[in-house]
């Protein structure tokens, strides 16, 4: 069995997955649009008559997957109803060398928040945390 993330970015879910292609060479595997939901009438949250009232448009990504590394990671524009909202979780990347750790760091930082800023630690040669523009906690972490 194997846990793999699910974010929900409320409307920047593509804005999203291009940033992770640049920041962090992520490869897109799936992408569907609510508009190309086979079983609209599934159920409710799934379909779209094109209107432009709340609930999610015929063009915003109702599921997607993309890989960092050997990881599979999920994504979705939800409903769109609003900044998403990523608490109490982070999501941790561990490259081989510093100088990687650095460029990705810096990458995840455009536009975001850094929390703590990459540094020698105890348990690492190079080790931090960053919020990035969405909102997504990372840390960073070189291992020993």
């Amino acid at each position: 069995m194997k846990v793999e993330p699910y974010l929900f970015f409320e409307g920047r879910c593509e804005e999203a997955l291009t940033f992770y292609r640049k920041a962090l060479g992520a490869e897109v595997t799936m992408l569907m649009r609510y508009k190309d939901n086979p079983e609209p009438a599934a159920g409710a949250g799934c379909s779209v008559d094109g209107s432009t009232g709340p609930g999610p448009q015929p063009e915003m990504v109702m599921h997607a997957s993309f890989n960092v590394g050997d990881t599979q990671v999920m994504a979705s524009d939800g409903m769109g109803s609003g900044k998403p909202s990523f608490q109490g979780i982070s999501l941790s990347l561990a490259p081989e060398t510093e100088t990687e750790a650095k460029r990705l760091f810096d990458a995840l930082a455009d536009g975001g928040q850094v929390q703590m800023p990459l540094g020698k630690t105890f348990f690492s040669p190079a080790f931090g945390m960053v919020a990035d523009r969405f909102g997504v906690s990372w840390m960073v972490v070189v291992p020993q």
